[in-house]
């Protein structure tokens, strides 16, 4: 186990930005100081004019595996989530297929566990008739449970009443949701499909998944979350009327109700599509600039409580068919955090934030144990970021497996120079170093 000193770097951390060393020593954080002296012939780095912060804990990506490896794996993914900062991911469960058992669930953490450069984490996924298994849950091994109260994948769209309640009532973890009114959304698509055709353009999509339909299905499964005391975290918030929802003035961890925005709802507006196509279609669709100044103002006031990016890769032949082939989602954890520390250079949201709403946040709302933080004793999942060194976004630099990026042509202004996991460098000058696996998180989880 290698031993480093990270020297003279700029800490962002609980809300403070201070200068200072960080020493890792066996695959923790030993200590934090001004200064340290180096008294175990540690490795000695030179943060001096870089920023040092905790690695991010990314809570919804698509890694497509089993069953969709065409797409991306675990392997690819999370090589390209270390390279953008985020060391611990937790995974969706509409892979093929579906993880809706235990059993399936545990095979997913085996592969994991073989391939997975960044720590982990995954979803049990809800059907209308899978509860005993819901029941079945630890809630200190696995990250939650999730419902899409829209179109999935499979039988995992949940669209009986009984079986909604039921999850509500008895699941022993926090519930995320993807909610969007599904009869909503089919009978819009219908009506534009009879207008336009097959040659339907994707400027349509967010009034296909429209703001009603979203604002339907999330109040729905708030309404829920109060009758039952439930842990609901409702993911992706694409609307500025969604906010209506939460609360900000009670601390992030008395919260039985959380809300989540996505990097590309914080970046894009539907004005996008005029260029990017289906490159940006995504499920809540990109909506309008009011609901992108909405989402961010979410964001600042405490609203909306996480960053994360719903990292779901297609491949470029899927994503070229026509708008109402193309499936949606996109790649995005090679660059999320480059992309909201440039919001951070803009003025939009200060550093300290960032590191909140991308680290801390999702550690206290997951209760994930000694991860999210540079604190004393806690796993050395640390990223040093050189804002002085641009990072540019081509196709020879992607690590996805699909190869492309909606950030493709794009110069950020900052450059993840190192990550550490679990106190390994996962990821130093522009290249992958495969030192070590990541873990399967823990969490402090009951109801």
């Amino acid at each position: 186990m290698s031993n480093y000193i990270l020297k003279n770097g700029q800490i962002i951390n609980e809300g403070k930005s201070f200068q200072g060393d960080l020493l890792i020593r066996n695959g923790l954080i030993e200590r934090i100081d001004k200064q340290i002296e180096n008294t175990i012939n540690a490795k000695e780095i030179d943060a001096e004019g870089k920023l040092i912060l905790p690695g991010c804990i990314d809570d919804q990506v698509h890694f497509r595996e089993p069953g969709l490896t065409h797409k991306a794996n675990v392997s690819t993914e999370s090589r390209a989530a270390v390279a953008g900062g985020i060391t611990s991911f937790m995974e969706m469960p509409n892979t093929v297929p579906s993880a809706v058992t235990i059993e399936k669930l545990e095979e997913k953490y085996a592969i994991a566990s073989q391939t997975s450069l960044a720590n982990y984490s995954f979803y049990l996924g809800t059907t209308n008739s899978n509860i005993e298994e819901i029941k079945r849950v630890n809630p200190e091994t696995i990250c939650g449970v999730k419902i899409f109260m829209g179109s999935s994948t499979g039988d995992m769209l949940v669209d009986d009443p009984k079986a909604l309640e039921d999850v509500f009532r008895y699941a022993p973890s926090i519930i995320t949701t993807h909610c969007e009114d599904d009869p909503m959304i089919k009978e819009n698509f219908q009506k534009f499909i009879k207008e336009y055709g097959e040659e339907l353009p994707a400027k349509f999509h967010p009034l296909i998944r429209s703001e009603e339909a979203c604002f339907k299905s999330s109040s729905f499964a708030v309404s829920l979350a109060k009758k039952y005391n439930s842990r609901l975290h409702i993911l992706h918030i694409s609307t500025a009327k969604e906010l209506e929802l939460f609360r900000n003035d009670i601390p992030l961890e008395e919260k039985r109700i959380t809300a989540e925005a996505c990097v590309h709802h914080l970046w894009f507006t539907d004005k996008d599509y005029e260029t990017k196509g289906n490159f940006i279609k995504w499920n809540p669709a990109v909506k309008t600039e009011k609901d992108r100044t909405g989402i961010w103002q979410g964001v600042l006031d405490n609203r909306i409580d996480v960053i994360a990016t719903d990292h779901a890769p297609h491949t470029l032949d899927e994503k070229k068919q026509t708008y109402a082939k193309a499936p949606s989602g996109g790649p995005l954890v090679q660059h999320a955090l480059l992309a909201i520390l440039e919001k951070s250079k803009e003025g939009i949201i200060p550093i300290e934030r960032v590191v909140e709403k991308m680290a801390h946040a999702p550690a206290i709302l997951f209760r994930v144990k000694n991860r999210g933080f540079l604190r004393e004793g806690y796993f050395a999942d640390v990223v040093m970021v050189n804002p002085n060194e641009s990072q540019d976004v081509r196709k020879e630099n992607l690590l996805y497996k699909c190869g492309w990026s909606p950030f493709d042509g794009y110069t950020f202004s900052n450059r993840i120079e190192r990550t550490f996991v679990n106190g390994k460098i996962a990821y130093e000058n522009q290249a992958i170093v495969e030192s070590s696996l990541g873990m399967r998180l823990s969490f402090n989880n009951f109801q």
